[in-house]
C-alpha cells in the first residue's frame, strides 16, 4: 500500500504504463521492434557513445499534427509526440545481423511544458520491458569489433539523471533528434530516402523550401564523411555539447563544444579550467595545440576515474576511437598562441 502510494504521487507515472508493450509502438513479439501505428524509424549521422551499446530509434507523432521548424533550423514537436530509444548489444559485434541482448528503452514523451523521460528495462526473456523509475543495472557480456572478449555492468539512468544531460535552459529536451543530425539517408523497406524527405511525405513534418540547403553533421565513425576537424567536431557535438553550451547544465565552465560554436577560446583552445583540481590532470588548458599529451578534454575522454572522466554519465568504458579522432585533431592544429 505504502509503495504504491508513493509511485501513483510521481509525477512521470501521468505519462507512463508498466510495460512498453502497452504502447501498441510495435507489432508482437515487441522485441523485434517492428513498428506499427504511425511510428517511424530513424538515425542521426554521430551517435552518443554507450559503452559500446547499439540503438534503435523511433519516432511516432500523433495523427493529423507535424513537427514545425523555423529560420535557425529549431525543430518544434506537437504535444504528445513520442521518441523511443532501444538500447541493445550483438553478442557478436562483428555480425550485424547475428543474436542480440536488448537493455532498455528510453521513452521521451513531449508535453505542454516540457519532454518527460520514461526508462523500461528488457525483460531477462526479452518478451517486454517494464517501466524502471530507479534505473538499474545489467552485467553485459559481447565478442567486440576487434574479436576479443569484453564485458560491462551497464547502468540504466534514473529519472534525475536523464534529466541532468536532456536539459537547455532548464527544460528537459531531446539531444540527438536535430535537422542537421537528421539530414541523412535512411533505408526503409530495402529503399534508401532522405529521412527529412521521408518525415515530410508522411506528413509529421512540414516541407522546407530547400532541402538541399539544410545543414548536415558528418558521421564521424566514417573517415570518408568530411574533415577531421568536422568528424571531430560532430564527436564533440553529441558527446559533450548537451552539456557544454550556452544553456547547458555546464555553461558557467565557458567551454562550449556545440557544432554551432566558432570561437577558439570557447572551444577550449588556451582556455584554462574554471575550477582546476584533479580533474585537470595536472594540465593548465582544455587544449593545447599540437600536443594531446598536454591538453585535459583528452584527459577527460580517456579516464574512467568518476571524479575525472567526461561526460560523467552514461558510460563505464573509454571511447577508444573517439579519443584517438580527438587526439588526431589536437594534433593537427597549429601550435602556439
Amino acid at each position: 500500500m505504502m509503495i504504491s502510494k508513493i509511485f501513483s504521487a510521481h509525477p512521470v507515472l501521468d505519462h507512463a504504463l508498466p510495460n512498453l508493450s502497452d504502447y501498441g509502438f510495435f507489432a508482437k513479439p515487441i522485441k523485434n521492434h517492428v513498428p506499427i501505428n504511425e511510428v517511424l524509424p530513424y538515425k542521426i549521422a554521430s551517435p552518443l557513445f554507450s559503452d559500446y551499446s547499439e540503438k534503435l530509434r523511433f519516432i511516432q507523432v500523433p495523427v493529423n499534427e507535424t513537427i514545425t521548424h523555423n529560420e535557425e533550423n529549431e525543430l518544434f514537436f506537437p504535444v504528445g509526440t513520442f521518441l523511443i530509444k532501444t538500447f541493445y548489444y550483438l553478442n557478436d559485434a562483428r555480425e550485424s545481423k547475428g543474436e542480440r541482448r536488448l537493455i532498455e528503452t528510453r521513452l521521451l514523451k513531449k508535453t505542454s511544458s516540457e519532454w518527460v523521460a520514461i526508462p523500461y528495462i528488457w525483460k531477462e526473456d526479452q518478451t517486454d520491458a517494464v517501466l524502471a523509475l530507479a534505473g538499474g543495472r545489467k552485467n553485459v557480456s559481447w565478442i567486440h569489433s576487434d574479436g576479443k572478449p569484453m564485458n560491462v555492468l551497464y547502468s540504466v539512468p534514473n529519472m534525475n539523471q536523464c534529466k541532468s544531460c536532456h536539459v537547455k535552459d532548464n527544460v528537459q529536451q531531446p539531444i540527438g533528434p536535430k535537422i542537421r543530425n537528421l539530414n541523412i539517408d535512411f533505408v526503409y523497406n530495402q529503399v534508401s530516402e532522405n529521412q527529412l524527405q521521408k518525415w515530410v511525405k508522411e506528413g509529421i513534418l512540414d516541407s522546407f523550401k530547400d532541402l538541399s540547403s539544410l545543414p548536415r553533421t558528418v558521421n564521424y565513425e566514417d573517415p570518408h564523411d568530411g574533415t577531421l576537424d568536422q568528424r571531430a567536431r560532430a564527436w564533440l557535438d553529441i558527446n559533450c555539447a548537451h552539456c557544454h553550451q550556452r544553456g547547458g547544465p555546464a555553461e558557467t565552465s565557458g567551454l562550449y563544444l556545440n557544432l554551432e560554436e566558432k570561437d577558439p577560446s570557447k572551444l577550449g583552445v588556451f582556455k584554462p579550467p574554471v575550477a582546476a583540481g584533479r580533474g585537470s590532470g595536472n594540465r593548465n588548458y582544455n587544449i593545447v595545440p599540437g600536443r594531446p599529451e598536454d591538453s585535459i578534454l583528452e584527459y577527460r575522454i580517456a579516464s574512467t576515474d568518476p571524479g575525472v572522466m567526461m561526460p560523467e554519465l552514461n558510460r563505464k568504458l573509454v571511447h577508444h576511437e573517439g579519443v584517438k579522432l580527438i587526439q588526431e585533431w589536437i594534433k593537427a592544429m597549429p601550435e602556439g598562441k
